[in-house]
């Protein structure tokens, strides 16, 4: 819950910063009700339910602060006494505010749905009563420090977390196949320092010299993940536009957890929440570790202002390591962003770097029934934006390796928006070796896209359009690949503080020997606006 704490913050923090004339301060509650169908088209039945809401966007863009807000609070009352009621929380807020000179504050905090199990079901509605669904909350805020001694530039950064995921009910995955744990809470601390000076300053390439600690604790089997590193780095101009960097450290990483309980049968100890009952007697297990040299090379090439290519080859975690990044702004209106990643992390850190990443300028979208905020969040103001769907694929409660890219348009021209993202996420877990199942070892790939377009018809009318696409594998013996589309559209017509909304939307995931899953929801509601 702390994620809802950050966003009341976030929201007085723009109360209480005073407006300046030639930036943004706008802060938006509401309340809204909402029927809605929805029709099972495989098994043919159709549920009805209400849902009472109730949120704020709010916006703050002056010289001291950049701030953003959009959270929403939902009860859904069932019609049918086959479903019961259910609470939906969903939001996002990204804030970063200047406090002193050199010395600013940056925190982020997300609510949203996503799916639990990758082998088990995968809906596209994540608003529904549908299987393999779990609540996340997660958080991070820290204040950074920046100077300069001389023509030494000296920063300095700390970083807490915190991710919180509800239990899901059923996953969809059949009995016989081997359990998985579930995610209770994690926290993180990140500590950074770098000192280094440019081309030119001091000598003819630029030096730096940085180091970092990290520590995750997660209540699930006491595991925890520590790292460490030192490095150097130099930077070499080659043209006005083309340089090349190199740079080597030291790294220390180690994760470890204690044993899960079992009974006299040798079956694993669950909770009534269906989580692993911790083994506190067991010593700790080693689930990952390495300890060595680090070291890498690569180019940065900057031909103009709006251009960044960033490519970069190395050595790390006993293998080679391939990272950079491409960023193109030709205007103001459109922003194009691509990543390629590759580090040990477990799921609570992945989210927390993957909504630091998101710009503090982003669109909100009225998807009754998508992803929002679980997918790939469109930034505005020349913001690209960013995908959290390689941490969102599914939950994990075991280290892993991540690799991938992600790649997300965003544009806007006249009354027209549109934006799209898509991506590859591999992810290899680590686990201690002990008696029965192990996901040590084990691969999960995921393939995702997902595009929007709006359309302002009128100052009082607009249409919104989605379509998401994703394809999930898991390497556990037995599995079969996933695949899940959806399209929603959008009406949506203001008559002052009131405004009205009509949706409908279409979804399908299927599997391999299991009957794809088709249904259709429809849904009409009134806003009003403070």
């Amino acid at each position: 819950m702390k994620a809802l704490l950050l966003t009341g913050a976030a929201c007085a923090a723009v109360i209480a910063v005073p407006a300046q004339a030639d930036r943004q301060k706008s802060i938006t509650p509401y309340i809204e009700l909402d029927q809605t169908v929805d029709a099972d088209l495989t098994n043919n039945d159709v549920l009805t339910y209400s849902t009472i809401a109730a949120g704020v966007d709010a916006a703050i863009h002056t010289n001291r602060a950049d701030a953003q807000v959009s959270y929403r609070y939902e009860r859904r009352i069932a019609w049918n006494k086959n479903i019961g009621d259910e609470d939906v929380h969903s939001g996002l807020a990204r804030a970063a505010v200047k406090v002193a000179p050199g010395v600013s504050i940056e925190g982020g905090a997300l609510a949203t749905r996503t799916r639990s199990d990758i082998r088990g079901a995968a809906p596209v509605n994540l608003a529904a009563d549908n299987d393999n669904i779990s609540q996340i909350y997660s958080i991070y805020a820290g204040p950074t420090v920046s100077t300069n001694a001389g023509p030494v530039q000296i920063g300095a950064a700390y970083r807490y977390g915190y991710t919180k995921v509800e239990t899901p009910g059923s996953t969809g995955v059949p009995a016989n196949a081997p359990r998985l744990d579930s995610f209770d809470d994690e926290q993180s601390h990140v500590v950074t320092a770098s000192a280094g000076v440019k081309a030119g300053d001091v000598l003819p390439v630029g030096v730096t010299v940085s180091g970092a600690y990290e520590r995750d604790t997660q209540s699930q089997l006491r595991q925890r993940y520590e790292g460490k590193y030192g490095r150097g780095d130099v930077v070499l101009p080659v043209t006005r536009t083309l340089a090349v960097r190199a740079g080597a450290g030291y790294e220390k990483i180690k994760v470890s957890q204690k044993d899960a309980l079992l009974d006299a049968a040798g079956n694993v100890v669950t909770d009534r929440n269906g989580r692993y009952v911790t083994n506190e007697a067991s010593p700790r297990r080693i689930a990952y570790e390495t300890d060595g040299l680090i070291y890498d090379a690569g180019v940065i090439w900057r031909p103009s202002p709006r251009t960044l290519l960033t490519a970069n080859v190395g050595r790390r975690y006993g293998g080679t390591i391939y990272t950079g990044s491409f960023s193109y702004a030709p205007t103001r209106s459109v922003s194009l962003q691509i990543g390629v990643y590759d580090g040990v992390t477990t799921f609570g850190r992945q989210l927390q770097d993957g909504i630091g990443k998101l710009p503090t300028t982003f669109i909100t979208q009225r998807d009754a029934f998508g992803q929002q905020f679980g997918g790939c969040t469109f930034g505005g103001g020349g913001a690209a934006g960013g995908c959290l769907n390689g941490a969102l694929q599914s939950i994990s409660t075991s280290a892993y390796r991540a690799r991938g890219v992600d790649a997300i348009l965003s544009a806007s021209r006249g009354p027209l928006s549109y934006g799209v993202g898509a991506g590859y996420a591999n992810r290899k877990f680590y686990a201690p070796e002990g008696e029965g199942f192990t996901v040590d070892g084990v691969e999960d790939d995921s393939y995702y896209a997902q595009g929007f377009v709006s359309v302002t018809l009128d100052p009082v009318s607009s249409i919104t359009a989605d379509v998401i696409a994703n394809y999930y594998k898991s390497g556990i013996t037995g599995s079969r690949g996933i695949y899940s589309e959806g399209a929603t559209a959008s009406y949506y017509r203001s008559f002052g503080r009131l405004g009205a909304t009509a949706t409908a939307g279409i979804y399908n995931f299927s599997q391999q020997g299991i009957r794809d899953q088709t249904s259709a929801q429809g849904q009409v509601g009134m806003r009003y606006s403070f």
